[in-house]
């Protein structure tokens, strides 16, 4: 049998990931590997180890093999049906955010919302708010509301395509994490990608054809004077604020993310702005 530290030294893996595997196989932390590293581990744990090491080793993500990824601050439950949620969405919710007054009811429709990362988030800082999450995998739905149902939060799921399952509904805020990878995209075959869910990375043959769809039909599903923010790929900042223009919206931007790439592109709908839009809007300006 092999102690802690023969396990970690022997699995191929960097130490750091090697530990993660092993706190998360035997319930323990790093503090606890360390402290017991000339500690004999049972020909069961060294088996199972093995399997996960073998997977890593692999290329697969470890957010898979651990089941688990932090986003926001809040720990979430991923499987290979849902998109590891990343650091850089965290931008979409803090521009939600920004919009969204603490004492309001706001209705927030997350669309593709995948793990429910972005939903979860909002709903958490924003309590009052009314969150609406759509997808068009109901594999990915289940994921999001158990990720809803951890934390605590009220959220409306709904399985369809985009806004196939809200005729007639309109909100105060839509926001999007939608699929934006063009066809044939040298990242789909490097790092984590190669094992996530291809339907929610590819965006056809430029990558833009969810962002047509969606920016298409917000229109009709937003208050006048409301938001709708997407992320996008990094070298489509300047076509997504083409397509809002070409639909008519105003205040059309984009925001970078840490790294200084754009990121995120929206606009708001034209018209008369509805109580919660004015509402947001003092509160911004006191």
């Amino acid at each position: 049998m092999s102690t802690v530290a023969q396990l970690l030294a022997q699995s191929g893996l960097p130490l750091l990931e090697a530990r993660m595997l092993a706190s998360h196989l035997l319930e323990k932390n790093s503090a606890w590997l360390i402290a017991h590293a000339d500690e004999a581990l049972s020909a069961k744990n060294e088996q199972a180890f093995a399997g996960l090491a073998g997977r890593r080793l692999k290329g697969e993500p470890m957010a898979y093999i651990l089941g688990e990824r932090e986003f926001y601050g809040i720990g979430f439950r991923v499987t290979p049906s849902v998109l590891i949620p990343r650091p850089e969405t965290e931008l979409l919710v803090e521009l939600v955010l920004e919009r969204i007054p603490a004492d309001a009811a706001a209705r927030v429709l997350d669309l593709g919302t995948g793990s429910g990362a972005i939903a979860v988030a909002v709903a958490k800082a924003r309590p009052q708010a009314r969150l609406t999450a759509v997808d068009v995998e109901y594999a990915a739905l289940v994921v999001a509301r158990e990720n809803a149902a951890r934390h605590k939060v009220k959220i409306r799921f709904f399985c369809g395509d985009w806004f196939g399952a809200l005729p007639g509904e309109r909100f105060d805020l839509i926001v999007s994490n939608p699929p934006y990878v063009a066809a044939g995209d040298a990242h789909l075959a490097q790092g984590d990608v190669r094992f996530e869910p291809q339907r929610a990375l590819l965006g056809g043959a430029d990558g833009l054809d969810c962002l047509r769809a969606i920016v298409a039909a917000a229109k009709e599903h937003l208050h006048a004077g409301a938001w709708l923010l997407f992320e996008h790929g990094y070298d489509q900042a300047e076509a997504c604020r083409a397509l809002l223009q070409a639909q008519g919206y105003g205040e059309v931007q984009s925001w970078p993310d840490l790294a200084g790439i754009s990121r995120v592109s929206g606009a708001r709908v034209s018209g008369d702005i509805g109580p919660l839009v004015a509402q947001t809007e003092r509160n911004a300006s006191t």
